[in-house]
């Protein structure tokens, strides 16, 4: 371990219980083990609406996907929650936001089944569900943009991202974020831009802490190690991320390769049309967003 890394990482988990649809919290396992592998100490710490103090020191702040009662429950405890959240990534804590946190973490979701959600707009978002809106479920995979930081944190400097996507929001990205990457396979933000997710490199938006949104369930980081890194390396760094010493990631990558070709070779609308695919929809038009 180099020198100018701490020993140390707090990971802030928000509402684990209620947010933790399709494997999320395999996002929080993976962060602790690659800090572990590397002998940086973790400490994970469940925040809810009360737990505010939690936040003070955090160096990684995640929150997770979940059903429209648990988004609409939420909603009201993370406005709460929204002074200390600004606080904590503007002192350099790195976010990963996943879906419903994705659209609950921006300006406002709409939605006709729960109306109007405002959010404290930490991410620079806005999300509509329209009524009869398509479901989109599937693999993704991303393409991150050419030079991204995200992809040097891996020497390879792989360049995609992959992902399970079940959603009918449609997210539009205000002017301090960007798209967190191109979509290769699959229908992301909207189904018509082209793009998947949103970010902030630290120091943008007046935030010293990176901030990033996605719909990419999966578990998203045990399949992409270099975006798991980033994010750890960033708020180990507090907002300038540090130099992590490589891991013998193999088999994540066999993973990431492996899911992209399996849903690269299935052709867009076979699936839909699929049994197996309309009772996926039907089952993530009941638990999901």
């Amino acid at each position: 371990m180099s020198a100018d890394v701490p020993d140390r990482v707090v990971i802030a988990h928000l509402f684990p219980d209620a947010l933790n649809l399709y494997g999320d919290r395999g996002n929080i396992d993976t962060l602790v083990r690659r800090a572990g592998w590397r002998g940086i100490a973790p400490e994970v710490r469940d925040v809810g609406a009360d737990d505010a103090e939690l936040l003070s020191g955090a160096d990684v702040i995640f929150i997770g996907g979940g059903a429209d009662q648990h988004q609409r429950a939420v909603a009201d405890q993370l406005i709460a929650l929204a002074d200390p959240l600004r606080h904590a990534i503007g002192e350099g804590a790195a976010l990963l936001a996943v879906c419903a946190g994705y659209q609950n973490l921006g300006h406002a979701f709409r939605s006709p089944l729960v109306g109007e959600i405002p959010g404290p707009g930490l991410l620079d978002v806005e999300t509509e569900m329209p009524a009869g809106a398509e479901r989109f479920v599937g693999g993704i995979a991303i393409e991150v943009a050419e030079g991204s930081p995200i992809a040097t944190a891996d020497a390879s400097g792989r360049r995609r991202i992959v992902g399970f996507e079940n959603h009918s929001g449609r997210t539009t990205i205000g002017p301090t974020m960007r798209p967190l990457g191109r979509v290769l396979i699959g229908r992301g933000n909207d189904g018509a831009s082209g793009f998947e997710g949103a970010i902030a490199l630290p120091g943008e938006g007046g935030l010293r802490g990176l901030r990033i949104g996605t719909y990419l369930h999966g578990p998203l980081l045990p399949r992409n190690p270099h975006l798991a890194d980033f994010v750890l390396a960033s708020g180990l760094g507090r907002g300038v991320p540090v130099g992590l010493s490589p891991l013998p990631d193999e088999p994540e990558w066999e993973a990431h390769e492996r899911f992209a070709d399996d849903w690269t070779a299935i052709r867009p609308g076979v699936y839909r049309r699929s049994r197996i695919g309309r009772l996926r929809d039907r089952a993530g038009a009941l638990i999901g967003f």
